[in-house]
């Protein structure tokens, strides 16, 4: 079970206590493993390194897990468990693609845990670093995750297929629950997916290209943790990794079949995600030209009506103006003529600009 890097915990959940400096503050859990069952924990770093060096069956072994660890807080483990020095390196600093690193007699191994934040709609991505020996396990965790405390609550209740293969049982589980991960994950990516679908197919006028592009790099995230496994998980289906019994080979294949699914899956999510934006584009596109349409049809109408509503405003014009000698001005139907070409003209007009499509 795993809590904060304040503490460890025994078998039955009850914290104890954290030595006061070093590796020993950021100590999850620490407890010997016999025949798949949990005989004693709390360890310390020394106990723990003792155990691990003592003569037992094949699957009796160690494990010892540190959570947000620094450089000086893994001295002493890596001194103790004689881990290789850039591995170590690597699995403080995180920020490590998933990997299978091989050093003399050690394994290790990266593995990232996801999950997706449905109401922020994003993938948060953990670490977990894992130390493979004969007789030990060394697991360095960074994010959030329910991952080790779950293997680890199995194996105390003795439970599973990770407790008949000892280290290598251990990382089984974990990549097991990391890749059912990713599956879920996706699966609640996918009802978003649809949603933005509906939105953009569906009546109504918006632009969805701001949500849509925050999925495809959520996706992309995604990938990111899910396609460089495929790799590690290959060469443990193959028994061709230190401390990996070959009975063990067939449950890693399954769980490189559930990869295979979960990649399939992210590059048909990516895939639609493209499609949707570019219907979402397309759509807003026609909006856009729809309204410049409108626009350009009214401008039509406006300018057509300013046409009309000109000549009995030159015709008004003229005869507004004082002078004594102009045409028809004394004339006694000159006022009635007036009308009648203004009428005349503006109802030609009209039919003019109707006929063309204008009015």
């Amino acid at each position: 079970m795993d809590v904060g890097s304040s503490g460890v915990v025994d078998g039955t959940g009850a914290p104890g206590t954290a030595g006061p400096s070093g590796a020993e503050r950021v100590v999850v859990d620490s407890a010997l493993y016999v025949g798949g069952r949990r005989q004693a924990g709390p360890l310390s770093v020394a106990q723990a390194a003792r155990e691990a060096q003592a003569p037992r069956g094949e699957d009796g072994f160690v494990w010892l897990g540190l959570r947000h660890p620094t450089a000086d807080d893994v001295v002493d483990v890596a001194a103790a468990f004689g881990l290789p020095a850039l591995a170590v390196e690597d699995a403080v600093k995180a920020h490590q693609r998933p990997k299978l690193e091989v050093y003399d007699d050690v394994v290790f191994v990266v593995l990232k845990p996801a999950r997706y934040v449905d109401h922020d709609e994003v993938v948060e991505v953990g670490e977990i670093a894992m130390f493979l020996g004969p007789r030990f396990v060394v697991t360095v965790r960074h994010g959030h995750g329910e991952v080790l405390g779950r293997v680890r609550a199995e194996m105390d209740r003795g439970e599973g297929p990770a407790a008949g293969f000892g280290p290598a049982g251990v990382l089984y589980r974990a990549a097991d629950l990391v890749v059912d991960g990713y599956e879920q994950a996706l699966e609640e990516i996918n009802s978003d997916v649809d949603d933005i679908e509906a939105r953009v197919f569906g009546p109504g006028q918006g632009n969805h290209a701001e949500r849509i592009y925050k999925l495809k790099q959520e996706a992309a995230e995604l990938r990111r943790a899910v396609l460089p496994l495929g790799r590690p998980l290959q060469r443990l289906m193959e028994a061709d990794v230190p401390h990996v019994p070959e009975a063990a080979a067939p449950y890693f294949r399954d769980v490189q079949d559930h990869l295979l699914r979960a990649a399939d899956a992210v590059e048909a999510v990516e895939r639609q995600l493209g499609d949707v934006l570019q219907a979402n584009t397309a759509r807003v596109t026609v909006g856009q030209s729809e309204v410049a349409l409108r626009q350009n049809g009214d401008m039509r109408k406006i300018s057509a009506w300013a046409a009309i509503a000109l000549v009995p405003t030159a015709i008004a014009g003229v005869y507004g103006m004082n002078f004594d000698h102009m045409p028809e001005l004394h004339w006694v139907y000159g006022y009635p003529a007036v009308l009648v070409v203004i009428v005349t003209a503006c109802v030609v007009l009209h039919r003019v600009f109707r006929r063309n499509g204008w009015l």
